[in-house]
């Protein structure tokens, strides 16, 4: 065979092997895709909340990512009582400084560490929250102190833009 047939045969291959990976590709490629989260999701990745009407000792409740975030503008006495709890008595160990950027304010996702059920507000022995499904009792940090939960209830990325708005995620 000749130098010139063997060449042109080689760069048929090539092309043969590149063409059919583009067409791979361009065909692979939307199914890739499709996986990707579409505008609305991505519109729920963060929220700004206007936290300025909630009175203290009073919380609110928004949807973030289709998952409740509790709200709660707390009392002095409630960062009092938070901040005085010994940390070797909790399940979870957190201080509360850890857990609140600002004291007066502490925003936490509002599932119930034990088999995410929803809890219930200023309930249970500690007078935080209380998760009525299976008996765990959140203290006003949203600690773990009493129940099947295993973890404190999760402290979502948020941040204060102003005195008045929160964004979270």
């Amino acid at each position: 065979m000749s130098e010139k047939k063997h060449k042109r045969r080689e760069f048929i291959f090539t092309a043969s092997y590149a063409l059919g990976a583009v067409g791979i590709g361009a065909t692979v490629w939307p199914l890739i895709d499709q996986m990707n989260p579409d505008a609305s999701v991505k519109a729920l990745a963060s929220t700004e909340v206007d936290i300025s009407n909630v009175e203290k000792g009073k919380s609110i409740t928004v949807l973030w990512r289709g998952k409740p975030v509790f709200i709660k503008r707390r009392t002095d006495e409630e960062i009092s009582e938070a901040r005085n709890v010994k940390i070797d008595e909790l399940k979870h160990p957190e201080k509360d400084e850890d857990r609140a950027k600002n004291p007066e304010w502490l925003v936490m996702l509002g599932v119930c560490t034990h088999l995410g059920c929803v809890p219930l507000g200023d309930k249970g022995e500690y007078g935080g929250w209380f998760c009525p499904c299976h008996g765990s009792h959140y203290d006003t940090s949203g600690r773990i102190r009493k129940g099947p939960a295993p973890t404190n209830m999760e402290i979502p990325k948020y941040e204060f833009l102003n005195n008045n708005t929160i964004k979270i995620g």
